[in-house]
């Protein structure tokens, strides 16, 4: 195993710590090619020097840092002792979630499987995602209220598709408004569910995701898993189901109320939207925006606020996101 140089020259009040790597934690689990893990791991502390020989690594630096960054390895080392694989991106987030004292255990967040389906795990990826999570196995009804990329709807449908296969529920609905086709809808060629199927289609993709291709057709056919718009929900009641609505910023007031109300025995549901993407006529309030206010107060009803701080997209999306934000608000104040 190469030694990864310090950073920089020690200083008579550094101070120098050891951890011993379990023999079950093989090397290249936790160091990542070339080193690229304590290479993260200097970046995100450039106060810190760290050496790695053999089964030890050395952390020296500053009382308090080599503190933080002795806590960070234990946790990565139980990250990759779960299996879970260690990349740059895990580790930075790692560092974030300790150095902002947002959790106290980062491997209990980086660990925590939802479901495991063609060779790849799903999981929660920040403390926000986490806590999304949680809120969905804990209350009937949860909203999942953030940006584009903080994984609203991709970690509904994993739970939605995990509580089908523990028959926890017979069934999965997932329904979004086509809002957007408004009175163009009968212009467009094709069938009806032919000129539905592209506002469906982001649901469909999460599905291939996590469900054998070749079985959702006949999954459909069954009745088992079914796609539909908003408006198909009208005047029914769904039992035993998993029911996920998704872009609900785009709902009506009324929309909301009638969609809520489907809510049958046995079920669950989750609505996912975002506020500051509403398509909806002018004028139009938008169902997910006022919906906290009427249902705040009620029990089993949970918010999860997801901020650019939960985006797991191209670290752009946050900065892109977060500059919009700032943007509003200027606009706002004028």
């Amino acid at each position: 195993m190469a030694e990864t140089p310090a950073r920089r020259p020690r200083d008579p009040a550094d101070v120098e710590h050891r951890i011993v790597v379990p023999t079950h934690v093989p090397a290249v689990a936790l160091l990542g090619p070339g080193d690229e893990i304590l290479r993260a791991l200097e970046d995100g502390f450039p106060s810190i020097g760290i050496h790695a020989r053999g089964d030890q690594i050395t952390i020296q630096g500053p009382p308090a840092d080599v503190a933080l960054v002795s806590r960070l390895v234990d946790e990565l080392l139980e990250v990759a002792a779960s299996g879970t694989p260690l990349t740059a991106d895990v580790v930075g987030r790692a560092v974030r979630m300790l150095s902002a004292a947002t959790v106290s255990h980062p491997a209990e967040v980086l660990t925590h499987d939802i479901l495991s389906s063609r060779g790849r795990t799903i999981r929660p990826k920040t403390v926000g995602q986490k806590a999304y999570v949680d809120a969905i196995d804990r209350h009937t009804i949860t909203f999942g209220i953030g940006p584009a990329g903080t994984g609203k709807t991709y970690l509904a449908m994993a739970k939605a598709v995990q509580s089908l296969q523990a028959k926890q529920v017979n069934r999965i609905v997932l329904t979004r408004p086509a809002v957007e086709a408004g009175e163009r809808l009968g212009f467009l060629p094709g069938t009806l569910s032919e000129k539905i199927d592209p506002y469906l289609r982001p649901l469909y993709d999460a599905l291939h995701d996590m469900v054998d291709p070749d079985s959702i057709p006949r999954l459909i056919e069954m009745g088992t898993i079914e796609v539909a718009p908003l408006a198909y929900m009208r005047g029914r009641s769904l039992n035993d189901a998993f029911i996920i609505l998704d872009e609900a910023q785009n709902t009506s007031a009324e929309q909301m109320k009638m969609f809520l109300t489907r809510l049958g025995f046995g079920s669950r549901m989750v609505v996912t939207g975002d506020v500051t993407q509403v398509d909806l006529p002018g004028g139009t309030a938008s169902g997910l925006r006022v919906v906290e206010g009427i249902l705040g107060g009620v029990d089993d009803v949970q918010f999860c606020q997801l901020t650019s701080e939960d985006v797991v997209r191209h670290r752009l999306v946050g900065d892109i996101i977060d500059a919009y934000a700032m943007w509003d608000r200027r606009r706002g104040s004028a």
